[in-house]
């Protein structure tokens, strides 16, 4: 099957402490394994982020994310659609580093819906970082050419796929609250 060999290779170049770029719901990400601090500052450098602002990890099964959050008792699980993601600030365990977490307490988390992200979770078994492709404060990449320009040079894997069905960045809602922090 063709479509495994892309998510197997990208699992591979994560291992070894690679970066890649990869479609999601709404744009293209840059993406890392989370626990990896040197790709993680890597993808900082990438889009000249401030690692005090935090970061997004995304899962394709909320299991994926233990040792990540605490759940408050009761909470509904993480559910959004491919045509309106939403990312999750939930709380984070007390583990999770700061060139993660940034200066928050919580943690942006989202389960993907995109079957090319889901497929590279499950292909890493692990969570990922989840960055818009683009340098901190421009668009987003959602085009793959727009990407290749931008980022070929930079990353150790361009994933092949499309952005979509979004049309842009996830939503990012609190859980606790469900106050709309960032509108899609």
């Amino acid at each position: 099957m063709a479509f495994s060999q892309p998510p197997r290779r990208a699992a591979r170049i994560l291992h070894s402490g690679g970066v890649i770029a990869y479609p999601t719901e709404g744009v293209f990400g840059l993406g890392c394994l989370p626990d990896d601090f040197a790709a993680v500052r890597r993808v900082l450098a990438i889009k000249d982020r401030d690692p005090a602002l935090g970061l997004v990890l995304i899962a394709s099964d909320i299991e994926q994310l233990d040792g990540w959050i605490k759940l408050p008792e009761g909470s509904s699980v993480l559910k959004s659609s491919s045509d309106n993601p939403v990312t999750w600030i939930v709380p984070a365990t007390d583990e999770v580093p700061y060139w993660i977490r940034g200066e928050h307490a919580g943690l942006a988390v989202r389960i993907t819906t995109h079957p090319i992200a889901s497929a590279l979770c499950d292909a890493a078994g692990s969570a990922l970082v989840s960055t818009s492709a683009n340098l901190h404060g421009r668009s987003p990449a959602r085009n793959p050419l727009v990407l290749r320009r931008h980022f070929g040079a930079l990353v150790d894997y361009i994933v092949p796929g499309e952005c979509g069905p979004a049309s842009g960045p996830s939503e990012i809602r609190d859980l606790a609250s469900g106050k709309v922090l960032r509108s899609a």
